[in-house]
């Protein structure tokens, strides 16, 4: 899970109050912001967040907003809670199908979602280092979210049937191998975490994909969090990256405080989820030095780009 804090108003606080919480249409625009981001990772464990401009506040005692003259309330709609529309519909069988890269962590949700739905059908995985039968032992059993409930079978070392759909399984290490025009694929989920740059994720529309979706921040695909800036789609886009776990928890937090009231400046601090690049006992780590140590008991940061994808996802969707 991630938690997020924003800790400084748009303007001071003692008398600023009118500007930003009346619903008047006379109040002024939100000037730009910027985020700053702490991260620690941990399995249980909190973070302590610090501003010098919130503890003094609440010291003081000045924290009110109360005024002179009383301010008539409206409620904030939160665009961000509204549910994503349903995928478009393929125009041959009513179904839109969809091909899986990387059979990890998401791959395997993205697979049971699509389980679950009559509008989409997952018709293949690809996977270099997992073969059929594990790939059916790893989807039927989730320590997170239990047994899968359908039906699971192994037909043979290069096919999976799931609730009577049958899936191609496919080994290829380099995407542009990958037939999925042959399987019927419309649309790839790239979950490899490996190639999620529009050059490297390219290489799966020679493969005969329409459509792929990273399911990781990219450097130069746009990005796109369903309820900020998933409008701002366009069909030539070929190739999107749903950015990261930190930014969409944040992000539609972020616009609706920043479209209602304005944000010029924020501090986040989001406590992750045990990973499975975490190590279970010390160990080398030539990524991070702090990441050489269990994370059982451990809490400690790492780096992390929410910051940047959010004055991104702003500046281009709010003009502000």
């Amino acid at each position: 899970m991630a938690f997020s804090a924003l800790l400084r108003s748009a303007t001071p606080l003692p008398h600023a109050y009118g500007d930003y919480f009346h619903s008047d249409s006379r109040a002024r625009a939100p000037e730009p912001f910027k985020f700053y981001c702490r991260t620690s990772r941990s399995s249980g464990c909190s973070a302590r967040i610090r501003s010098s401009t919130l503890c003094s506040t609440l010291s003081s005692g000045v924290a009110s907003t109360q005024t002179s003259t009383k301010k008539s309330f409206q409620p904030t709609k939160a665009t961000a809670t509204e549910a994503p529309p349903v995928v478009p519909r393929s125009p041959t069988d009513g179904r839109t199908k969809v091909g899986i890269n990387g059979f990890g962590r998401i791959g395997r949700l993205v697979l049971r979602i699509a389980a679950s739905r009559d509008d989409i059908e997952v018709v293949t995985v690809n996977d270099p280092f997992i073969d059929a039968r594990y790939m059916a032992y790893m989807f039927k059993y989730d320590s997170t979210h239990g047994v899968f409930k359908g039906t699971l079978k192994v037909v043979d070392e290069s096919t999976l049937e799931i609730n009577g759909k049958r899936i191609a399984v496919t080994s290829k290490r380099d995407p542009a191998e990958i037939p999925w025009g042959d399987f019927g694929a419309e649309y790839v989920v790239e979950s490899s975490g490996v190639f999620t740059t529009m050059g490297k994720a390219s290489a799966h529309l020679k493969g005969g994909a329409k459509k792929v979706v990273i399911s990781a921040p990219s450097a130069d695909a746009p990005m796109f969090v369903v309820g900020v800036n998933e409008e701002m789609y366009q069909p030539s886009m070929n190739i999107v990256s749903n950015a990261s776990c930190t930014t969409n928890c944040l992000a539609p937090l972020a616009k609706v405080v920043h479209e209602e009231f304005g944000i010029v400046e924020g501090l986040m601090t989001t406590v992750h989820a045990t990973t499975a690049t975490q190590k279970t006992v010390d160990g080398p780590s030539m990524k991070d030095w702090r990441e050489a140590v269990e994370r059982v008991r451990t809490s400690y940061p790492v780096q992390q780009v929410p910051q940047r994808l959010l004055e991104k996802f702003f500046l281009n969707s709010m003009g502000s």
